[in-house]
């Protein structure tokens, strides 16, 4: 997962990169060389130029199993549950299961997206 923080931006608006809150890690079954961040590293959670090494190596060795990708620019959320980022359009989004999920979380969960998080919030 922290590898395709290279890679996503939010789908709605198209601001990169996104924030990263992970609620449960686990260990990634992944095997081999990691591919290399290009340009955000989803690790330290910063541009790959501002970094004097990579953790590439650290990195592959981590998945999220439960999290929350943030969008910083229209303040849009995307659960991640079962290592899989669910980030779907608003219309296709099933609120009763989104409000669940923020129920579930929202000790680990930024208030401002608890009280003003879309398409859903408490």
């Amino acid at each position: 997962m922290f590898r395709l923080m290279d890679l996503l931006a939010c789908p709605i608006c198209k601001s990169f990169p996104l924030k990263l809150l992970i609620f449960k890690k686990g260990e990634s079954r992944k095997v081999g060389k990691p591919p290399k961040c290009e340009e955000y590293c989803g690790y330290d959670g910063k541009s790959v130029s501002e970094l004097d090494r990579l953790h590439c190596d650290i990195c592959a060795k981590v998945e999220i199993i439960d999290g929350m990708l943030i969008c910083p620019s229209c303040g849009r959320w995307y659960p991640i549950e079962e290592e899989i980022p669910r980030m779907m359009p608003d219309e296709f989004r099933e609120k009763d299961e989104e409000l669940k999920f923020l129920k579930k979380h929202a000790s680990a969960i930024p208030s401002e997206i608890l009280m003003n998080g879309k398409p859903f919030h408490l």
